[in-house]
């Protein structure tokens, strides 16, 4: 075992780095690495940050994410070299396979008295590429090994979610608490937007959550309802999943990876990184294995919901880029729309309030045309449900017209009559 900042040392004045998201990002060697002062040109493959890393401000450091996140917005801002790499997740990880990245880190659990270290909450993109990097005499795998990280399994013939402490080239421990989110009500839209989900839900459903409220939201209502016998095929396991489970809502009859929840990382409050470790009924699997949509059409009546920022009348949905600005990224989105309205009785449900306040202004979320400069996350042929406050429409069988006039019913009352005098 070395210290952190011999671990950091290991990576060379130029070099190539990759590491997981939020759960899965090395805190302790990234701050050893952002205390050298002979850096030259280093380059992180990751996304979605959960701290603003002295290394980010490092002229020699250039980020490439996957995921923004409000670390990312607001240190390219203030001038960081962040680069936005377009790619749905399971994406990441195919491109991560072919850039074959010189170091991977990863964070892992300490290893348990057979010597195995356990991914914990996160597999996503790079538990596969660490793998890879450790069987390569050319390139290092160095995990990190936090106490805090609850120890999950994964299933054998995807790698179980673990690598014996012998065939990592490094290892150092770093105890510090796992990032959480905070505790924020759902709104009065919140609600009613689950409210609308729910009613759309039958028992027996296989569920995937997105991150948010809403889908919380509808986990939970779903948790104190009538319905059960659910199963749980999802990229993010939250709190709302750990109730469902509590309620004794799920039994993972789905038709593909029967008998346990599978997801592909975590992340949620405190509560539920407990309920995790050593938890029999869920696996942590690699991201290739829950969010590519030929795996999701053998699923039974696979429901998924997501959230996005804005939907024009033809129903292209902008998720992760809106006024030249990268917001976020595509994820899982677009993946697990189409998988579950391929699904055989599957439903895909995209949400969104049904108005936002830009610098001051009330604006509709709801658009005749996504503004110039907007990128589209998901294209409008995949769209299914579209819920607002409002309402819930099914797109999938309207004309053009149809759906505008579908969609002008569920957007805000004060500007209906504007939307419609878009369309004739």
């Amino acid at each position: 075992m070395l210290g952190v900042t011999e671990a950091a040392a290991l990576v060379r004045p130029r070099d190539e780095l990759a590491f997981g998201f939020v759960s899965g990002q090395p805190a302790g060697v990234l701050e050893a690495l952002g205390a050298r002062t002979d850096l030259e040109e280093i380059v992180l493959y990751t996304g979605l940050c959960t701290q603003p890393y002295a290394l980010l401000s490092n002229p020699a450091v250039r980020m490439v994410s996957g995921f923004f996140g409000p670390i990312e917005r607001m240190a390219r801002a203030a001038g960081a070299r962040i680069d936005y790499l377009a790619g749905d997740f399971h994406g990441l990880e195919r491109l991560l396979l072919r850039l074959k990245p010189r170091v991977v880190l990863a964070v892992t659990t300490p290893p348990d008295a057979d010597g195995w270290l356990s991914f914990g909450t996160h597999a996503g993109a790079h538990y596969r590429p660490f793998v890879e990097a450790a069987r390569d005499p050319n390139r290092l795998a160095i995990a990190e090994a936090n106490p805090s990280m609850p120890r999950v399994a994964g299933l054998p013939d995807l790698g179980g979610h673990r690598i014996h402490v012998s065939e990592v080239d490094a290892w150092t421990t770093h105890d510090a608490p796992l990032f959480a989110l905070p505790d924020v009500p759902a709104s009065p839209e919140e609600l009613a937007i689950a409210s609308h989900v729910v009613a759309e839900i039958e028992r027996g459903a296989t569920l995937q959550f997105g991150i948010g409220a809403v889908p919380d939201e509808i986990a939970s209502q779903l948790a104190a309802g009538a319905l059960d016998d659910f199963g749980i095929h999802t990229e993010m396991i939250s709190d709302g999943v750990m109730r469902l489970h509590q309620a004794g809502k799920v039994t993972n009859r789905k038709g593909l990876y029967d008998g346990v929840t599978v997801a592909t990382f975590a992340l949620g409050s405190t509560d539920v990184y407990r309920w995790l470790d050593g938890n029999p009924d869920v696996r942590m699997l690699p991201v290739s294995a829950t969010n590519e949509p030929s795996l999701m059409r053998r699923l039974r009546s696979f429901v998924s919901v997501n959230a996005c920022l804005s939907v024009d009348l033809f129903g292209q949905v902008a998720a992760d880029h809106v006024g030249g600005r990268q917001y976020s990224g595509v994820g899982g989105a677009e993946s697990f729309v189409v998988g579950a309205s391929e699904a055989p009785g599957g439903k895909s449900f995209v949400c969104l309030k049904s108005t936002a306040t830009v610098a001051g202004t009330r604006i509709s979320t709801l658009v005749p045309r996504l503004p110039v400069g907007t990128l589209v996350t998901t294209a409008r042929h995949h769209v299914q449900y579209v819920v607002t406050e409002h309402g819930c429409v099914d797109l999938s069988m309207r004309t053009d017209r149809e759906r505008a006039q579908a969609l002008i019913g569920i957007a805000h009352p004060d500007f209906r009559d504007e939307l419609r005098a878009t369309i004739g």
